[in-house]
């Protein structure tokens, strides 16, 4: 365990935002005598970086609500000294010293330290392909990343602006560049926008952003840039599209230079190895948030999850363990969300897709579409959620939604769950605020227990249209005649549910018969129905409305 820094240790800290400056808030209010010091290459200390995109898009309107804190507030609250436009160069661990540049004066000096925290963040990444310094093509990653960006649309009068990468970031850019009146192409080398859902979810978003205009060029990797009259062209692996500004979203790479030419070691993602304490390969030297690689909750495997929740609590935990108390961090769950032009799209946890990537094979999932409060209030909104469990105990894995108010609520509460090892039996009992304008008297987070409580009971076996079908499979159709009318699965029965008990011999020489409806709840009536008679049915989760995402438009 660490000594005390009731010894007036002098602890450094490089880099603040999020990780580096909660480290240092966090450790002066557990000690008043520790000289603590945060030296940040930049202009700001303690910045909103999410709040990025918005500033773009002129929902906020004032840079300076993006400084949370600035040095003389850390330095008049908090004791504690900030230099900025600092940038360290290098740090000698034997003798415990850092080596720091003046970006102001181009002077350098070194620096004593008893503790060392590393908080250099992350880089966004700019592959090395053809024309991509060019002028009009940005990265988001600081205030003056931002200011520069939209200095450009002004001065430029820019009409189309072209977002590659297809991930949270890219997208809030989309949205944000859309309400400044800008035509706006999304281009992203995967099938699928935000890479951490799983692609039947990824489609309803992808579906929304197509209503508001926003084009997706999907399956497209960028192969190059080039300067034209009045704009740039970006080439792709299938075609060229042309404007007046990129950005480029295409992730970041843990900032590692700093820490690598120390010697201390990385993981095998490529990010600062620290320990539950955030204490990395050198135990007086601690680092914390999206520089270091961390522990995925769910699988156990090393992640690197840059968000700005973790690298808080990563902060106040590196604080703690400098200041001699016995905290750890439990790792990472990756839960995140995004507001899309009305639209909430929210994840914790695994994907499938992680969990198949993985060789998982002890899982199962269901969907459920439900209103964000109680039908007959006014203004209820759907949302359609994706629960994946394990199915020998019940365990909570992830979870996925999409909707257009009340995600972030279920989401949260699900998290929580996940967090404590929760089961789909604790959803299904779980204790929620209700009133109709709030919730339900079942809520989609109960609902979603409910149904995956139903499975593992054996009361409702389930498949999915991913599942290969045979030649004695019978798809059954229990939705009303106008709805079979208007859309039709090829070669499905169609048995209306209220009539099903009176025509079940129709069924009896069947072995695989899989049941669906709209959205998955008349096809539950129907197994229920169909098994209780001895006849071998299953229901199509998730209904005709996950079908038709996994079919889905064209890439383009």
């Amino acid at each position: 365990m660490k000594r005390s820094t009731s010894l007036s240790q002098r602890v450094l800290i490089v880099g603040g935002v999020a990780g580096g400056a909660s480290c240092a808030a966090r450790l002066r209010r557990l000690d008043e005598r520790a000289e603590i010091v945060v030296f940040d290459r930049g202009p700001y200390v303690s910045f909103a970086n999410c709040g990025l995109p918005y500033y773009i898009g002129e929902k906020i309107t004032d840079e300076k609500k993006l400084l949370v804190a600035d040095a003389e507030l850390f330095r008049r609250r908090f004791n504690i000294m900030v230099h900025l436009n600092t940038e360290v160069l290098a740090i000698d661990r034997t003798e415990k010293t850092i080596e720091v540049r003046d970006l102001t004066h181009g002077t350098t000096r070194t620096e004593r330290y008893d503790e060392l925290v590393l908080a250099p963040g992350a880089t966004p990444l700019r592959p090395p392909l053809p024309g991509i310094d060019l002028p009009g093509i940005f990265t988001l990653r600081t205030v003056p990343d931002s200011r520069a960006i939209r200095q450009w649309i002004t001065e430029r009068r820019v009409r189309r602006a072209i977002v590659v990468g297809g991930g949270f970031i890219g997208l809030e850019m989309a949205e944000n560049l859309t309400h400044r009146g800008l035509q706006v192409t999304v281009i992203e080398k995967l099938d699928q926008v935000m890479p951490p859902l799983d692609a039947e979810m990824a489609a309803c978003v992808a579906d929304h952003l197509r209503r508001q205009n926003v084009r997706l060029a999907l399956s497209e990797g960028v192969t190059g840039f080039e300067a034209i009259p009045g704009g740039l062209r970006v080439t792709t692996e299938r075609g060229i599209h042309e404007g007046e500004l990129v950005i480029l979203a295409i992730g970041v790479r843990p900032e590692t230079t700093l820490a690598t030419a120390a010697g201390l070691k990385l993981g095998p993602r490529g990010g600062l190895r620290v320990d539950e304490r955030m204490q990395t390969s050198d135990p007086d030297i601690h680092a914390v948030g999206d520089a270091v690689e961390v522990c995925d909750w769910v699988g156990g495997a090393p992640a690197l999850v840059p968000l700005a929740g973790p690298a808080n609590r990563q902060g106040r935990i590196a604080a703690e363990a400098i200041a001699g108390r016995a905290s750890s961090f439990r790792g990472v769950q990756g839960t995140a969300i995004c507001g899309l032009f009305g639209l909430q799209v929210a994840s914790t946890g695994s994907s499938e897709r992680r969990l198949q990537q993985a060789g998982a094979d002890d899982y199962e999932k269901i969907y459920l579409q439900a209103g964000h409060h109680a039908g007959y209030y006014p203004g209820a909104q759907t949302m359609l959620l994706k629960l994946i469990f394990r199915k020998s105990d019940g365990e909570i894995l992830g979870a996925q939604a999409v909707g257009g108010e009340g995600v972030d609520r279920r989401i949260d509460i699900i998290a929580m769950a996940l967090q404590k090892h929760g089961t789909v039996y604790d959803l299904e009992e779980a204790e929620l605020c209700y009133a109709p304008q709030f919730g339900s008297a079942r809520d989609p987070v109960n609902l979603g227990g409910m149904i995956a409580a139903n499975v593992l009971h054996g009361e409702m076996p389930v498949v999915h249209w991913t599942t290969a079908a045979t030649g004695e499979t019978l798809f059954l159709d229990v939705r009303d005649g106008g709805e079979w009318e208007k859309e039709r699965v090829p070669g499905a029965l169609h048995i209306p549910l209220d009539t099903l008990r009176f025509r079940l011999g129709e069924l009896a020489s069947f072995t695989d018969i899989r049941v669906y409806c709209e959205s998955g709840q008349r096809g539950y009536l129907a197994t229920r129905i169909l098994n209780q008679a001895g006849l071998p049915a299953r229901n199509l989760s998730g209904g005709l409305v996950v079908r038709r995402l996994l079919s889905g438009p064209s890439p383009g």
